[in-house]
């Protein structure tokens, strides 16, 4: 805050200026390391009356760890060898972490042997399969623990990177569930998210017709779809909720690809959106539409970045309903449906039932005795 400051600890103009930090993420490993002694010596600081603040942080985040499965086996000395076991076949050997990666152990836990030694030629002749084992398998002991290399359950991120990308791979972490609870990571729903970018890309761009963006002016029901997708991010991301976030991107990207929308002044506020979370093919994205709209032909134009791109502003007006589709009842079963304007009086709704095709079937030509119409919920025609 004040580094070239020879008289005085710190300035407080200084430290009054930068005050705490906004927000601290760290896991609970970090309790001690971290937490506890910024705590203490902040706390020691304020009393000596060196900083105007007795706590280090004004917003604190405990995520949660991701975990991994790690595998074990029973190994004993035998005439001077060590030999291995089914974890279960001698209870007392000593149980000892498997480390030669988990990617060789099937579903149901066991170690294809066959598999191993042709994927480990280098070091299988440090093991020594005992004799009681299965031909085929060696049944190993599963446990869910923290993911770390020491513990050898790591799937090394740069092959799933390698593999679908990096921005794939950063919102698959966010997807995998609330950021303060501890999760298993499994790769089965990663797929879902690769889609999901692909789709994306497509709004902008297909393979046969190139460029797919326009200048139209986009309708309301475009608008409501971009808006809601406003108001759910910022409230999302302001709570750290990402794996909601990540599955309000979808549905938007889902609802724009069925009505066809490739409106400029929709899709760029979305990219804006969606860069903090993806930040590479928001900017790839983005390069284009901007890129597009540089002249003349030639011209050496350089084109900022997404990261400095005006935030969105949501527009409550745009999601305020004016029609509600109600299901209507003939003597309390639903027979159909009918979509009304939400300022309708009584009389006006009365009218529009009655004349409804479906209604008038179930009417036979008789007179209801009475309609119920409860405003936002539902209709209810009462039959002599």
């Amino acid at each position: 805050m004040d580094p070239h400051n020879s008289e005085t600890f710190c300035d407080r103009k200084a430290s009054d200026y930068w005050n705490q930090v906004d927000l601290y993420i760290g896991g609970t490993e970090h309790a001690v390391g971290h937490l506890l002694y910024s705590r203490m010596w902040t706390k020691v600081l304020f009393d000596l009356g060196l900083i105007g603040f007795d706590e280090p942080f004004k917003k604190l985040l405990n995520q949660g760890m991701i975990t991994g499965k790690s595998y074990f086996f029973n190994t004993k000395l035998v005439d001077g060898e060590q030999v291995i076991t089914s974890y279960e076949k001698d209870p007392d050997s000593i149980l000892i972490r498997f480390k030669y990666g988990h990617q060789f152990v099937d579903t149901n836990g066991k170690l294809s042997k066959k598999k191993f030694e042709e994927s480990n030629s280098e070091i299988t002749n440090k093991i020594i399969w005992s004799n009681d084992s299965d031909e085929e398998y060696l049944l190993l002991k599963e446990e869910s623990e923290k993911m770390s290399k020491s513990k050898f359950n790591v799937d090394n991120p740069d092959d799933l990177v390698n593999k679908y990308g990096a921005d794939t791979f950063r919102m698959y972490e966010m997807f995998l569930g609330p950021v303060e609870q501890s999760k298993p990571w499994d790769t089965k729903g990663i797929e879902g998210v690769h889609r999901f970018l692909r789709k994306l890309w497509r709004l902008f761009n297909d393979d046969l017709k190139g460029k797919m963006w326009t200048n139209e002016k986009p309708t309301d029901a475009e608008l409501k779809i971009l808006h809601r997708t406003i108001k759910k991010i910022e409230e999302d991301t302001e709570k750290f909720s990402f794996n909601t976030a990540v599955s309000a991107f979808m549905i938007a990207v889902n609802d724009l690809a069925e009505i066809k929308c490739y409106k400029k002044e929709i899709l760029e506020p979305l990219l804006i959106l969606l860069a903090p979370y993806a930040p590479h093919i928001t900017e790839e994205l983005y390069q284009q539409i901007k890129s597009s709209q540089v002249s003349p032909v030639g011209e050496v134009t350089e084109i900022a970045s997404i990261l400095d791109a005006a935030y969105p502003v949501f527009n409550p007006a745009l999601l305020v309903e004016s029609n509600k589709e109600y299901p209507v009842s003939i003597n309390g079963k639903v027979r159909t449906s009918i979509n009304l304007a939400l300022d309708l009086e009584q009389a006006a709704v009365e009218k529009l039932v009655i004349e409804n095709e479906t209604v008038q079937k179930w009417l036979e030509g008789k007179t209801p005795q009475k309609i119920i119409y409860v405003k936002n919920k539902m209709i209810n025609v009462v039959i002599k």
